[in-house]
């Protein structure tokens, strides 16, 4: 199957590399180009594309602005077709890069990422993993905590309200940066289980992926920058 790219960046010499490096890839095709968020939307209307390749600062419209209009229905629910985005980050930068996750984002990508990495990731996206290890993902929060607003617990309902007790147990330990095999061991449980909980826990939240659990945990408060429990 092939897998259909656009690149999105208001650098034509970034999108001229990353697609020297994709299209010599033989289930990977440049579906479509755009230099800012606004010019990507027009693109999507016309084109098919299974995996966008989004930079955050840009001209008219920014890679996050662009990510929310992409991943996420007006009442703030995931889209069940979109393409699935990868941000493209400086990381000194980019303090954008966590609101582009909370936006619908897959995960990211430093834009000076070994090619043999930019593929991988490509591949793991379109097969619908995250892919931005969750360890990863707490370092970035961790990053990002002293530019992000403050978390709360969220006002309503119970946000894990639908989860059995095991799988809010699983849930936090998600959260907490654990893969599935330190999961495993933490819950003397066998790995085929903890992924069938984790499948599990996304359908039930309405997550696309882990990167979007560690993002509602954060903002309910469940757990906190810096913390490791």
């Amino acid at each position: 199957m092939t897998i259909r790219v656009m690149l999105v960046d208001d650098q034509e010499l970034l999108r001229t590399g990353f697609r020297m490096i994709l299209q010599s890839q033989g289930d990977i095709e440049i579906a479509a180009e755009a230099g800012d968020g606004a010019q990507a939307l027009e693109k999507l209307q016309h084109t098919a594309v299974d995996v966008i390749l989004m930079d955050v600062r840009m001209p008219r419209m920014d890679g996050v602005q662009a990510t929310r209009r992409i991943c996420l229905a007006e009442d703030g629910s995931p889209l069940p077709n979109a393409p699935h985005v990868l941000i493209l980050t400086t990381f000194d930068l980019d303090e954008y890069a966590f609101a582009a996750l909370k936006a619908g984002a897959s995960g990211f990508l430093l834009k000076d990422v070994p090619p043999t990495e930019l593929v991988a990731a490509i591949r793991a996206v379109h097969g619908g993993d995250a892919v931005v290890a969750p360890t990863t993902t707490r370092r970035m929060i961790d990053r990002f905590a002293e530019v992000l607003p403050t978390p709360h617990h969220l006002p309503g309902p119970d946000p894990l309200g639908p989860l059995t007790e095991r799988e809010r147990e699983v849930f936090l330990l998600v959260a907490q940066g654990l893969s599935n095999g330190e999961i495993a061991a933490r819950l003397v449980l066998s790995e085929a289980t903890v992924k069938t909980h984790v499948g599990r826990i996304l359908a039930k939240l309405g997550l696309r992926d882990r990167v979007q659990a560690v993002v509602l945990a954060y903002e309910a408060g469940l757990i906190r920058a810096g913390s490791s429990d």
